[in-house]
């Protein structure tokens, strides 16, 4: 791909004015608002910040690649900015950003924000490079330099190639979201290894997937193995090879160490299949708590489809129910797909379990964990049992590779084929069944039962705290938390399905409602920027996007988050206040008139919203 193409001259900002981050995508989103490659300008805006809201995109070493891919962008674009004095970007080494790379897409397109990414990050790990970026004055300046270097490193684009050193590393880079960091980390070891005349293999995870897959032989040939990522790669093909497991970023910081001490064998020895990695090395050692946050996060992700898929479709069946009874067609297929024996909510609990076992073992945990899942369902031991069973399977798993570490190593082979599969599903079954089934049962039913018959008093407590930890750190753990709490209530019978789904579905919207509302009527408290952001946030908050306003919290944390917080705990204390019954478990107020009292519902949202905005007003300095 060649960078210059996407460049161009007239919506460069060579100078940018902007002080903050929001300023910055402001100005940079506008210059491409003013040459027409934008249909809408505030669509592209909110698209931006949801990214933000992921993870900041100031990749760190005075970069930032803001990018969106949507239907508000007429042609692919690259705006280039450059800050002489830096601005604050929330860039993951805590640097201010001096040069940005706004990367604008077309919903409609190949996916040519990935591929720009990996270009740009492969040129900027060149510290020369950066800094001739750095002095440039003109726009046809940074369009030669792109020209000249893409030019010089078009041999290298597809990979350096193995040199005739006896020295052989292979590597993988991966980091969770798939984009600058892996590609840098790529380019960095590439021409580390070739600088030291050791020849070296990279795969990269990104987006688009796995690239550059490392065959069998090159594995084997290796006399040691790399790991740059912050998420989880196929291990087991590494087994009894030296390997360094470090963080993405290392990959392009701490290069040289790397391929020096992969290159030699300097790296504890990594056992796959049969047993975990030696542990002659704690340089990799995770704390307790980050391990299971880890674990149980990858449960919920990919539990989530499942979750939002089928509530929505099974919400929807109610309103062809409501109007036309339960023989009617379009019913009994909505019903079908999304709930029931057959639908997609039978998956919820094993997938939870199996993806927490998955994260713990790696593959031979996913069917022991699923089938604990299952287990858990058909005994009635819910949202609990299953995050038991995932656990359980887990470990299980863990202990099994430990105990058939010893076999001669003619059996590895059916190690993951026989023996985990056999000797997983029965331990983690037998613990299920005599166990965490009745335990775990009997206190899911004490739990349905208690919200049944839980008082209004109570309830209203429960709304207040589901819907604050909502608001306290927007889409992080606390958020997660209670979602999760709420969804493992929605799984279960009684009429309190959607209780508590309508409780966390408030709070979420509280604090992009009140960002919006505080920005609108105290305009004297907040930049002109911040008051475009706040526009965006009343679509977010609308669609139950709780992370518009993640951007107004990292500038002034303490007022903004105290304030949505209150107005969050109100709202979904409000919601308990009037049964309010909320069907899916997500939507906002697209699917509010699914609600047993939507206007209610509305009503609770507006009231905490309002009172957090006029705490975030009245609390605010005006702008000096």
């Amino acid at each position: 791909m060649k960078i210059s193409e996407l460049l161009l001259p007239e919506v460069m900002v060579m100078n940018m004015t902007a002080s903050t981050k929001i300023e910055a995508l402001n100005e940079l989103a506008g210059r491409l608002n003013d040459a027409g490659r934008l249909a809408d300008l505030e669509l592209f805006k909110a698209k931006l910040l949801e990214r933000e809201a992921q993870s900041s995109t100031g990749i760190g070493e005075g970069v930032a690649m803001p990018h969106a891919k949507t239907s508000a962008v007429t042609q692919p674009t690259v705006v280039f900015g450059k800050s002489e004095s830096g601005i604050e970007f929330e860039s993951l080494d805590g640097a201010p950003a001096e040069l940005f790379f706004m990367i604008a897409a077309p919903a409609d397109g190949a996916d040519v924000h990935l591929q720009t990414i990996a270009a740009l990050s492969r040129l900027l790990i060149d510290a020369d490079f950066m800094a001739q970026l750095k002095a440039t004055t003109t726009p046809a300046e940074v369009i030669a330099l792109f020209d000249a270097k893409q030019a010089e490193t078009a041999a290298t684009d597809e990979g350096v190639p193995t040199t005739s050193s006896t020295k052989f590393v292979v590597a993988v880079t991966a980091c969770p979201n798939g984009i600058a960091h892996t590609y840098m980390s790529e380019d960095a070891l590439l021409k580390k290894g070739a600088e030291l005349g050791i020849g070296i293999r990279v795969e990269t995870n990104g987006s688009e997937g796995a690239k550059n897959v490392l065959t069998a032989a090159e594995i084997a040939r290796a006399d040691g193995v790399i790991i740059a990522a912050d998420k989880k790669v196929e291990m087991d093909r590494f087994d009894g090879k030296p390997l360094l497991k470090r963080p993405v970023t290392d990959g392009f910081r701490k290069s040289e160490e790397l391929v020096t001490r992969a290159s030699v064998g300097d790296a504890p020895i990594f056992h796959g299949s049969g047993s975990t990695e030696s542990n002659n090395s704690k340089e990799n050692d995770e704390s307790i708590g980050s391990r299971i946050y880890k674990d149980l996060m990858n449960g919920i992700s990919h539990m989530l489809p499942f979750v939002i898929g089928g509530g929505i479709l099974l919400a929807l069946s109610f309103i062809f129910e409501n109007n036309f009874g339960t023989d009617n067609t379009i019913y009994k297929l909505l019903s079908t797909i999304s709930g029931g024996e057959k639908g997609a909510f039978l998956f919820l609990m094993p997938i939870l379990a199996g993806f927490i076992a998955m994260s713990i073992a790696d593959r031979p945990g996913l069917m022991p964990g699923m089938v604990g899942g299952l287990m858990a369902v058909h005994a009635n031991a819910g949202f609990l049992g299953a995050l038991a069973a995932g656990f359980l399977a887990g470990y299980i798993v863990l202990g099994l590779r430990k105990v058939f570490a010893q076999l001669p190593k003619i059996l590895a082979g059916i190690k993951p084929m026989l023996l985990y599969p056999i000797f997983g599903l029965l331990l983690t079954g037998a613990v299920m069944f005599y166990v965490f089934d009745p335990v775990f049962g009997w206190l899911n039913d004490i739990l349905t039962t208690g919200l049944n018959s839980m008082g209004t008093g109570n309830a209203i407590i429960l709304g207040v705290v589901l819907g604050g930890m909502m608001a306290i750190d927007m889409g992080g753990p606390f958020n997660k938390v209670a979602y999760a709490f709420s969804i493992g209530v929605f799984t279960t019978s009684g009429n309190t399905n959607g209780l508590m789904m309508a409780a966390v579905m408030a709070g979420g919207m509280v604090p992009p409602f009140a960002t919006a509302l505080a920005s609108t009527f105290f305009k004297n408290k907040f930049t002109a920027e911040e008051r475009n952001a706040g526009i965006s946030n009343y679509v977010l908050g609308a669609t139950f996007i709780t992370e518009g306003a993640i951007p107004f919290a990292a500038a002034d944390p303490i007022r903004i988050i105290v304030s949505s917080v209150i107005g969050a705990a109100i709202a979904g204390g409000l919601t308990q206040l009037w049964a309010i019954n909320f069907p899916a478990p997500h939507g906002g107020f697209i699917l509010a008139a699914l609600a047993n009292h939507p206007w209610l519902f509305v009503l609770a949202v507006a009231i905490g919203s309002v009172v957090a905005a006029i705490i975030m007003g009245l609390w605010k300095k005006p702008l000096k």
